[in-house]
């Protein structure tokens, strides 16, 4: 067999990472994300490319927050393996695949090909997502009119939600961050999100209930692809009563109000009650992904990219 070349790519060979076949359809799913050519990488055996990376961060980052696009040939998992071994970044990998994935011989085929490529290079599966995208042909959601929404100037009012909704939360990633820093350190991963954000931060917006207290939070966002729903958090005392529906509907509407054509969001596939009231307001499922984290690697998980 060939032996194998790994190299990162630049502005006068980028075109090369286009020529692996991919019946997942990665690019179809990153129509609106910027890669720079300097964070891809490929494996070559002779001319031919086996496995691809791409590496991706906001406009304004440094180094990448994610891996967003790993490919590997049929039959070339441990290419794929050496190729995320050997880059210089160690960050979560993102697997995005067709919605039903498994359900399609050749689609599940290729998400395991991936998948067993890396586990060989030390990821483990965080979580699996469900990726929304809303378009006006779905219809705007009603708005109950149950909580009364405004925007908060006060980063300490979103600290002190963020910690109490996390006490009880079905997030994996929020779980991820209690388990290593508590409830402190999921609570400013969340906010330095929203920072990061490219959208105003006075659109950051809190909730209240008809007897005034505090319901929950949803913050509006754009991330570098475009409108997205950044989070939806109701606080554990007010749960049961479908409110995170009413922020939905609040988030949509808000985004729509200023010029979103479209939406993105996601949520964990485990959180039933979220994943409840995106299919209620009409968000339909337009992919699936899988988050993976390095096994031994103190790298933290990127947010964000819907």
């Amino acid at each position: 067999m060939t032996d194998l070349v790994i190299r990162a790519l630049d502005a006068s060979d980028a075109h090369l990472f286009d020529t692996l076949p991919d019946p997942l359809d990665a690019a179809s799913a990153h129509a609106r994300t910027t890669h720079r050519p300097d964070w891809k990488r490929i494996a070559l055996r002779g001319d031919r490319v086996v496995a691809r990376g791409a590496w991706w961060g906001g406009p304004h980052d440094t180094s990448p927050v994610n891996v967003n696009w790993f490919d590997v040939a049929e039959g070339e998992e441990e290419a794929g393996a050496e190729l995320l071994r050997t880059a210089p970044h160690r960050v979560e990998l993102e697997l995005n695949l067709p919605s039903g994935w498994r359900d399609d011989p050749a689609t599940r085929a290729a998400g395991e090909t991936r998948l067993r490529a890396a586990r060989a290079a030390g990821y483990q599966v965080l979580v699996e997502r469900f990726m929304y995208r809303w378009t006006p042909a779905s219809g705007l959601p009603p708005r109950p009119g149950r909580l009364t929404c405004a925007p908060e100037p006060d980063d300490e009012v979103f600290l002190d939600a963020l910690r109490r909704i996390h006490s009880a939360t079905l997030d994996a990633h929020a779980l991820r961050a209690i388990a290593e820093g508590g409830l402190e350190q999921a609570a400013r991963e969340e906010l330095d999100f929203f920072h990061w954000c490219p959208s105003p931060r006075e659109w950051w917006q809190v909730a209240h209930a008809p007897d005034g207290t505090l319901a929950g939070i949803h913050i509006p966002a754009h991330n570098p692809s475009g409108p997205c729903v950044g989070f939806i958090g109701v606080l554990p005392e007010h749960r049961g009563h479908g409110y995170a529906a009413d922020l939905l509907a609040e988030c949509t509407h808000y985004l729509v109000e200023r010029g979103a054509d479209a939406i993105a969001a996601a949520t964990d596939q485990g959180n039933i009650p979220m994943a409840t009231a995106f299919a209620r307001a009409g968000y339909p499922v337009v992919r699936e992904r899988i988050n993976l984290v390095p096994s031994q690697d103190d790298a933290r998980p990127g947010q964000g990219d819907a």
